[in-house]
């Protein structure tokens, strides 16, 4: 789920939230099982349903990483394709591949959380049958997590792949080179959208089991929810590369809500994250108030953008979402900016827009 408005503003070296963050977790005592003297592991897991003519590309994305010693965990879904039959070519040909079948269909979320109870290794990524890894990827994220033992997940930079084949680069929050943030500057980071793409997430399992699996009531922002819940338990590393390829489609879960739909499920998320990690966080009403208001101003930038597209009453459904919100969302420039483009009306607004963005480009540059 990928959202379209800037990241909230934040000076480079500081984190607005510091105090209301309680000292991280004591990762010592979960991070003592790694023995140091030998390699790394990791586990892949695979969840697949109807991907079976992807499936092959995903394996060999994982089996020829350099790195870390791996296995492979194939749950195919109960899959009516021919899942089963590559799955098997698969473990027949590598015995770092497991796979097991579903007798009937459990759904993604329950698949992945059987995966998380399945995983031994050292580390762990959650990689859906339709994406696959890039060269380096595993070795870049366990390096990074052995050097710092704090880190609770690493995340990277992907290839976003569309339905006609176009590809596109999602750095969202990546930047030049590789880093660890504190778990609290991740979240602020992110605010309330979503900036992580799965498929380059690679996540300490002993800290994963702690911290329990996906959420079932999240079918949209389960991933969301996750990072959050991750990130108020250790740092966060940051790939600066691409990790992974990730295949945008109608098949996909991400692709299927509306933006309202979307809007209440990352409110839920952050919801759900605050209440359960309300005892690692002081001044926790504060937070709340803050990411509260950038979910109400994620709305409002949804509304304007469904305005742009000619969707008015969608327009106004997502407006007066973002007042149920967080009233105090129309005393910000984005209501205004939308009331203005309301006044002018669609047409009038089109005619204005280009001059308007040019002003818009001016002041940014101006800004930097």
């Amino acid at each position: 789920m990928k959202g379209a408005d800037e990241l909230p503003a934040m000076e480079a070296g500081r984190n607005p939230f510091n105090p209301y963050f309680v000292e991280q977790i004591d990762l010592d005592a979960f991070c003592k099982s790694v023995e140091s003297d030998k390699m790394s592991s990791v586990d892949v897991v695979v969840p697949c349903f109807r991907y079976g003519h992807f499936l092959r590309e995903c394996v060999e994305s994982v089996l020829t990483q350099s790195g870390p010693e791996l296995r492979v965990l194939i749950i195919d879904d109960a899959s009516p394709d021919n899942t089963a039959e590559v799955a098997k070519e698969l473990v027949g040909s590598d015995l770092r591949v497991n796979y097991r079948r579903h007798t009937s269909n459990q759904g993604l979320i329950a698949t992945a959380n059987e995966g998380i109870a399945w995983v031994k290794a050292n580390y762990m990524l959650l990689l859906s049958a339709d994406d696959y890894l890039l060269p380096g990827a595993l070795n870049r994220s366990a390096d990074l997590m052995d050097d710092h033992p704090s880190v609770a997940f690493t995340f990277g930079g992907a290839v976003v792949v569309d339905q006609r084949g176009e590809r596109s680069r999602h750095r969202t929050g990546v930047g030049s080179r590789t880093h660890v943030l504190s778990g609290l500057d991740f979240i602020a980071l992110s605010g309330a959208r979503n900036i992580v793409l799965s498929p380059t997430v690679v996540v300490r399992t002993s800290l994963q089991k702690r911290v329990g699996g996906y959420l079932a009531d999240l079918p949209y922002a389960s991933d969301m929810e996750m990072w959050l819940r991750l990130a108020a338990h250790g740092d966060v590393g940051v790939i600066a590369a691409d990790q992974a390829v990730y295949r945008s489609h109608s098949a996909n879960m991400s692709s299927e809500p509306s933006r309202e739909l979307d809007l209440l499920q990352r409110k839920a998320a952050i919801d759900h994250f605050l209440n359960s990690c309300a005892a690692r966080l002081t001044n926790a009403d504060d937070l709340r108030a803050w990411l509260i208001h950038m979910s109400a101003l994620e709305a409002i930038g949804c509304a304007s953008a469904a305005f742009n597209e000619g969707a008015m009453e969608s327009s106004a459904r997502l407006s007066k979402l973002a007042v149920s919100i967080d009233p105090s969302v129309q005393r910000t420039r984005r209501w205004w900016f939308l009331a203005c483009k309301k006044a002018l009306g669609l047409r009038g607004w089109l005619l204005v827009r280009p001059s308007v963005e040019w002003f818009r480009s001016i002041f940014q540059i101006q800004r930097r």
